[in-house]
């Protein structure tokens, strides 16, 4: 856990997951999905590579999470492209 003076509170991309659903700020999550995210999204918050895994400061990633619009099966391949007729 973070300190009293309000240090960051690094988890990993894993325990992420596991908080986000345990505080109710997503209904599911895994820690795949957030290395998908984090490699899409430039807006994603700071990450620290720590030996083959990723961490993240809870107290940033928290609010970027609560504030993410979800797009759960979304085609994200046809974009742009026109209806076929």
């Amino acid at each position: 856990m973070a300190d009293q003076e309000g240090g960051p509170d690094m988890v990993s991309f894993r325990e992420l997951a596991r908080r986000l659903v345990s505080d109710g700020v997503v209904e599911r999550m895994t820690h795949q999905r957030i290395s998908q995210i984090q490699r899409d999204d430039p807006e994603f918050p700071p990450v620290v590579q720590i030996g083959r895994s990723k961490a993240v400061d809870y107290r940033r990633a928290r609010p970027y999470f609560a504030g993410r619009k979800s797009r759960q099966g979304e085609r994200t391949d046809l974009k742009g492209k026109p209806a076929a007729e």
